[in-house]
């Protein structure tokens, strides 16, 4: 580990450090536009000198330059003040005076910068400004290209991080410009990550434009509830909308990234939403009371109350459905479920259902099996990290219908089959492997795949120790349900899964915001709809209570790899619309049944007390694997994969008009018309 000064205090730094890494640990603030942390080094904008000993006597750029032992870095020196100023004024040549119109004013690394390090003073008088035409790059992202500065980071991005290789430069010195090729629309699910990247106000987010200021919107820490990932995310509000939703750096989960529809689907949240009660009469919807819907389930249900059930959707938190579970349980009853989808996997122990690599796990695997996983739809932030592993040298290998995967991957077709007589060429490089690991998806979980995949768990040797002692877990299961891992944790699941359900002909059905369900087996049930939008399940229900959102409520959510995470309530919900706890509170009022809480505070002291790992947040521990079952048989053909629609995938996407635009344009190819057409 070499040894440098940075202004005359000596530190030791990591061995490949540079030195704007250096200084950064010395605590020197090193101003720069084109160097990321997540990205290579391209040292293009030249802002990050400093002056460094021994060496030419020159300002260097510190991004691109090791750090080496006896090295003397000055970032204070009259030449480093003057060389910072020049670059920063070339920079504002060329850059059009549009801060109050642009987007990225309040945000804005250019503005920042040129106020900390550029001069007092513009030498600029009558030069022409350099001119750039603009370019379209979809739905999300609005460009205003004769800002842009060059520094590449959205070249970079779209080809290490998300694999698309859409962006890039044409041209050459003062008539360079960053463009997608042929300009189209950057199609792929990660694209808007290049408006965060920019350091400037040339891509900024289209259906954002205009809205709101920095300054004028309140911050609240929540979680994207659109997939099982669990992405640390902000959600920034004004008044009582919803105005954008921004990643937060958590390293574990998301790293600093977000998924085009965890972003872009919070417009779904003012629009079609369920904001009265009402209730089905003479075959229509006709609006109503809490009073009279209280009264209507209480006399459809009689004297036995046990003849109630509980379906949960894919992103309700865990304290709702730890109410549910609770009322149902002082009626008397116990036919509550999840997989809403009607899949019935064991779920007796937990650890055989879970991602037990972990997200930051999975890039230090050597070789991969993912078996009936679409991973670039169901799960959009995990894509990058498999990118990784590639990179580092893992092999992967697919047992599905093909999906273009962005990295090298052998197809083992689409029959599980192989599960039961491994090819040679995996059986290979999974006993070669160091680190072997298996992803097991929702369309794998649906054949019935899970007890035969166990049985790879000894073949392949996915647990075992490493040489440096750690414990290695290459077993995982990839849900898309915000909910599921939750629902799991608090048995809110049955052996018979919905079939269950359906089987004991419940008098009154709750369905929890579920609007994948099949509705049909229910037909003579009083059907009770608890949710938000005016969706599937709303569509199919006899009684509507309106409720909240995961952005208008406190909640607990559970990702694929057991990880407890807190979401905040951001603002209120919309008219007469609830917290789901408080209708289930008031439900069980009208029932004549006692639940035990009459606060949120005391819900999640009950929910703790049932399941300790909930009031934890991070890694639950489910223990070992189970013992795979000899006898078990890998049997099917994987034909297609649960998500049709990346960007449609629940109620508030679909809600959403620019998830509906995204899905019109860049997956159906349809031409979306402006309104003066």
């Amino acid at each position: 580990m070499p040894k440098v000064t940075v202004d005359g205090q000596e530190i030791e730094v990591p061995a490949g450090a540079t030195v704007l890494q250096a200084c950064e640990m010395a605590g020197k603030e090193i101003p720069r536009f084109c160097y990321h942390e997540r990205l290579s080094i391209a040292g293009n904008c030249r802002m990050c000198l400093v002056e460094v000993k021994p060496g030419p006597p020159k300002p260097q750029a510190s991004c691109a330059l090791p750090a080496a032992e006896n090295q003397e870095i000055r970032t204070d020196t009259p030449m480093v003040k003057k060389a910072r100023e020049g670059v920063m004024e070339l920079l504002l040549i060329n850059h059009p005076l549009d801060c109050p119109i642009c987007d990225q004013g309040g945000e804005c690394d250019l503005q920042d910068q040129a106020m900390a390090y550029g001069r007092g003073g513009s030498r600029y008088t009558r030069e022409n400004k350099r001119a750039v035409t603009e370019k379209y790059m979809g739905p999300l992202i609005k460009t205003i290209m004769t800002r842009c500065i060059h520094c590449t980071r959205c070249v970079r991005f779209s080809e290490e991080i998300a694999g698309v290789d859409e962006i890039g430069a044409l041209y050459r010195g003062e008539d360079m410009q960053i463009t997608t090729y042929l300009e189209k629309a950057a199609a792929h699910e990660l694209s808007a990550n290049v408006i965060d990247l920019c350091p400037v106000g040339a891509l900024t987010s289209r259906p954002y434009a205009f809205e709101a200021r920095p300054w004028e919107l309140k911050r609240t820490l929540s979680i994207d509830v659109s997939d099982a990932v669990g992405a640390n995310i902000s959600l920034h509000s004004k008044g009582r909308e919803v105005m954008r939703a921004l990643p937060r750096i958590n390293d574990d989960v998301n790293e600093e990234w977000l998924s085009d529809k965890g972003r872009y689907q919070v417009d779904g949240l003012v629009k079609r939403r369920l904001d009265r009660v009402w209730m089905r009469k003479g075959g229509k919807l006709l609006p109503a009371n809490w009073g009279e819907a209280f009264e209507a389930i209480s006399g459809h249900l009689g004297k036995d109350k046990s003849s109630i059930a509980a379906v949960a959707g894919d992103m309700v938190d865990c304290e709702t459905m730890f109410a549910a579970k609770t009322l149902l349980k002082a009626c008397g009853s116990d036919l509550v479920e999840a997989r809403q989808t009607g899949m019935t996997y064991d779920v007796s122990n937990l650890a055989a259902v879970n991602f037990n690599t972990g997200f930051s796990g999975i890039e230090t695997a050597d070789c991969i099996l993912i078996v009936g996983s679409h991973i670039r739809w169901e799960a959009a932030l995990v894509h990058p990290r498999l990118r990784k592993a590639v990179k580092a040298g893992a092999k992967v290998f697919l047992v599905g219908p093909e999906w273009d995967t962005t990295f090298e991957a052998e197809w083992l077709g689409s029959d599980l089959k192989v599960l039961n007589r491994v090819p040679k060429a995996l059986g290979d490089a999974m006993k070669a492997a160091k680190r072997p690991a298996m992803i097991l998806g929702g369309a794998a979980l649906a054949k019935g795949a899970l007890a035969p995949a166990l049985k790879l768990v000894d073949k392949f040797k996915l647990v075992r120790v490493l040489e440096d002692g750690s414990a290695w877990n290459g077993f995982n299961v990839l849900h898309m349900a915000a909910a599921r891992m939750g629902s799991l944790m608090l048995g809110f699941a049955r052996e018979g899964g919905m079939a269950d359900i359906a089987k004991a002909s419940p008098k009154v059905l709750l369905s929890l915001g579920a609007d994948e369900m099949d509705y049909e087996p229910f037909a003579d049930a009083l059907k009770v709809y608890i949710g938000h939008h005016g969706d599937k399940g709303a569509h199919a229900a006899d009684i509507i209570l309106p409720a909240a959102s995961y952005a208008e409520k406190d909640g607990t959510y559970v990702n694929t790899e057991g990880r407890v995470q807190f979401a905040e309530k951001a603002v209120f919900a919309p008219g007469d619309a609830r917290e789901d706890w408080t209708i289930l509170r008031a439900l069980a009022d009208a029932l004549g049944v006692s639940v035990g809480f009459d606060s949120f505070g005391e819900l999640q002291m009950a929910m703790m007390r049932e399941v300790p790992a909930l009031g934890e947040e991070g890694l639950a521990d489910y223990g070992e694997l189970p013992k795979a079952d000899a006898s078990a048989k890998a049997d099917g053909v994987i034909e297609a994969y649960p998500i049709k629609d990346f960007y449609l995938t629940n109620p508030i996407a679909r809600a959403s008009a620019v998830m509906q635009r995204c899905s019109a344009e860049l997956l159906h190819a349809e031409e979306v018309k402006e309104a003066a057409e």
